[in-house]
């Protein structure tokens, strides 16, 4: 018996909320309702689910009445404060914010690196950093095959990361630049046009940003690897969407870069794009829309042993956010965690 569910998207109007709405419609998820929330100076404007408007009501408590599953993108305050009513009113929540991601009682999922982890979920599942999303999704099957020891990433990450103010602050400089006028510099830490900022998040007291941190620790409990050593660089670069991740990995056992290869292209989620000769590897422009992760420029790291070297592409805002967070919620439907009602 087919059943439906009645979906909230929490943050409806932002980037990740618009995203969820359209990965929503191209799954064709069994919905019986879709509400878009968002907060009151949004309410009453309407957003895309696939060729129908919905209106956007007041994100509050008793807008959760009656929801199975709760798919949320408003930031971290936002979270806190709505997503325990909405699990007391009986719905899943899916959340994209850091509210909860480091909260033990909590699972940080990534459908193809560790779906056992649902299984503890109670009526709460995190979302993980669009970053570390990326990243673990290549990692989890050359852990499995090898063991990873330690990772240096350097992030390369979109202005659609800070959100639609960072998309608008990166097109409103170009075009002032380029016409040699003035220009106001308000999302990010310096100017982003034509430049590239080493500095995302808030600097802590180790020299790391809380961004950085995030590729740490959310990494090291989605593998299950609270020792894995992680050394991390995040920096905003002047691209619209897609995340560019460059990783040398050390591993405890011998790994050549045609078994990496090989092993990635058999992997869930992961399109192998590497061809040098040809000059084929993945770039942003080709994996917008796209929900797979595109690994490319896979080679051995002559410089320890046990290394090797890719490069890792993402589109963010799905994969990365969207995408991530409805394959959970199908994934959950799949297992029959969430009641829904027979259509």
């Amino acid at each position: 018996m087919t059943r439906r569910y009645k979906v909230a998207i929490l943050g409806a109007t932002g980037a990740v909320g618009r995203e969820m709405l359209a990965v929503l419609d191209e799954q064709r998820f069994p919905v019986s309702e879709v509400i878009a929330l968002a907060s009151s100076r949004s309410v009453g404007e309407e957003v895309d689910f696939g060729n129908r408007k919905l209106k956007v009501r007041l994100a509050e408590p008793s807008a959760f009445d009656g929801v199975d599953i709760v798919l949320a993108s408003a930031g971290s305050a936002v979270s806190k404060l709505l997503l325990p009513e909405a699990v007391r009113r009986g719905a899943l929540c899916i959340d994209n914010s850091s509210a909860y991601r480091m909260d033990p009682d909590v699972p940080l999922v990534v459908p193809e690196v560790n779906p056992e982890a649902m299984a503890d979920h109670k009526g709460l599942i995190a979302n993980p950093n669009c970053s570390t999303i990326q990243m673990v999704v290549a990692l989890k099957p050359l852990h499995d095959a090898a063991h990873i020891q330690r990772v240096v990433v350097s992030t390369y990450q979109s202005v659609s990361g800070a959100g639609k103010k960072g998309i608008d602050e990166l097109s409103s400089q170009t075009i002032a630049l380029l016409n040699q006028r003035p220009f106001d510099v308000s999302v990010h830490h310096a100017r982003i046009a034509f430049n590239t900022i080493p500095h995302i998040g808030t600097f802590m007291d180790n020299g790391y940003t809380d961004e950085e941190w995030k590729l740490v620790r959310e990494t090291r409990k989605i593998l299950n690897e609270p020792e894995l050593r992680v050394m991390p660089t995040c920096v905003r670069v002047p691209v619209f969407a897609g995340h560019s991740e460059s990783i040398a990995l050390e591993f405890a056992r011998p790994i050549t870069a045609a078994q990496a290869r090989t092993i990635l292209e058999g992997a869930p989620g992961v399109t192998v794009v590497d061809d040098p000769a040809e000059k084929r590897y993945p770039m942003p422009m080709d994996c917008a829309e796209k929900d797979d992760v595109f690994v490319g420029r896979i080679r051995q790291d002559e410089s320890v042993p046990n290394g090797i070297a890719l490069w890792v592409v993402s589109d963010n805002l799905r994969k990365g956010a969207a995408t991530n967070a409805v394959q959970i919620a199908l994934l959950a439907v799949s297992r029959g965690w969430v009641h829904g009602a027979p259509d």
